[in-house]
């Protein structure tokens, strides 16, 4: 079979076999204006509930004044080349050991993209021999960089302390007849459903099993513990947590990422991460924007404040209004309805067309069949008024979904 005719007849996987009636609209949109939770979408202006920008920090004055300035004095071109070989700079550096204080980690080590960068963590840190246990309902980076893994990897069951022990037994058996080590990896909050990863307690099975920890902690660093420092501060364990991960396309509303650990280990992934080693330098601007997100997110408290007021204001009505929000226990908030696609699409584009309301919708196969997730990212420039407008409508909606409305009518794009 030729290779693009086989591509042709898949239709895009899972997700993109969708694709000739939702891209532009649930798939691909585009948002429109001032990056905050009022935007245009579709020709008119919606609140909006889908940017990672947790502490409202992609317009702030200061630093969008940063990030221009930078941009002219430096150009987006500067530094040029890898790191390695011609690409660092004194802010690189700077900046990369801010971040891994802050963390509670002895170095750190700036990375171009979060995706590629945990992709690149993982393969450096293993080789054939070792073990890789890590949780069901991992990142996709995750995912990818498990398996490129060409040892042994035990996947454990979400967020089950138990069965990652019994993972832990598995690849411990393992590793001693190959002479390995065992790499536990698993999230600091899951994006999905909201919920924490259980951090202390799976540092706690270090007193049985010999293993390392690797936390995915995109969207806990800066919103999660009393510094904002990450939900390994906010379960008391930051000493447990080996090799740290942060992005900044989440707190700091930028492009990269860091990891952070032991000085030993930083140099190791320095000189051993191809991602990083073959792959251009993040420019001057981004690195000098990222120190002035950096400031505010630890001189700013109150940013982290505001974020937790509306994300608590947000699930507790929704709560006392009968929506099922899952388990989440942090600021992600997913909302979730019984219906089919068909339901999915009509429900989410009625709160879009007629109730202004902007949200991601989530179906099978990420979630189960039957269930709809309707998730909404707080920021901490949304209101309490933004809040109170969404109860309202999500209210509106739930019942002509009981009601069966959007069962019997298949709305269209205007």
């Amino acid at each position: 079979m030729d290779l693009f005719d086989k591509i042709s007849k898949t239709m895009g996987g899972p997700i993109g076999q969708h694709q000739e009636w939702s891209h532009g609209y649930f798939s691909f949109p585009r948002l429109e204006g001032e990056l905050g939770p009022h935007m245009m979408f579709n020709g008119k202006e919606h609140l909006v509930w889908s940017l990672n920008n947790y502490l409202g920090l992609a317009n702030h004055p200061e630093v969008r004044e940063a990030d221009a300035k930078a941009a002219a004095d430096f150009g987006m071109a500067y530094p040029m080349g890898a790191r390695m070989m011609s690409g660092n700079s004194k802010h690189h550096e700077e900046l990369e050991i801010g971040l891994a204080k802050f963390v509670g980690k002895e170095a750190g080590f700036l990375l171009n993209y979060g995706y590629q960068g945990m992709v690149s963590i993982i393969d450096a840190l293993v080789d054939r021999n070792d073990v890789i246990v890590y949780d069901a309902e991992s990142h996709a980076c995750i995912i990818d960089g498990v398996r490129l893994h060409m040892g042994k990897r035990f996947v454990y069951q979400h967020n089950d302390v138990e069965s990652c022990a019994k993972q832990l037994e598995r690849a411990t058996r393992l590793a001693e007849q190959t002479g390995g080590g065992i790499l536990l990896i698993t999230e600091g909050v899951f994006g999905m459903s909201g919920a924490q990863g259980k951090l202390k307690e799976i540092n706690d099975l270090k007193k049985k099993y010999n293993f390392r920890l690797l936390v995915d902690d995109a969207h806990g660093f800066g919103t999660m513990g009393e510094n904002g420092r990450g939900t390994h501060e906010e379960q008391d364990c930051i000493d447990g947590v080996d090799v740290y991960f942060g992005t900044f396309a989440k707190s700091m509303a930028g492009i990269g990422a860091f990891v952070a650990s032991s000085k030993a280990i930083i140099s190791y992934l320095r000189y051993n991460m191809r991602s990083q080693t073959f792959a251009k330098a993040l420019p001057m601007p981004m690195v000098m924007g990222l120190e002035k997100r950096f400031e505010l997110l630890k001189s700013k408290p109150e940013l982290r404040k505001n974020l937790w007021t509306v994300a608590k204001a947000l699930q507790k009505g929704l709560v006392e209004h009968g929506f099922d929000i899952g388990i989440t226990n942090t600021m992600v908030t997913p909302v979730f309805l019984k219906g089919d696609l068909n339901e999915a699409t009509s429900l989410t584009m009625d709160l879009r067309e007629n109730y202004g309301i902007f949200c991601s919708i989530v179906v099978y196969p990420v979630i189960p069949k039957g269930l709809i997730e309707l998730r909404l990212i707080p920021t901490a420039v949304h209101t309490l008024e933004d809040v109170e407008r969404t109860i309202d409508a999500f209210s509106e909606v739930a019942v002509k979904l009981k009601d069966g409305f959007y069962k019997e009518k298949k709305m269209a794009v205007a």
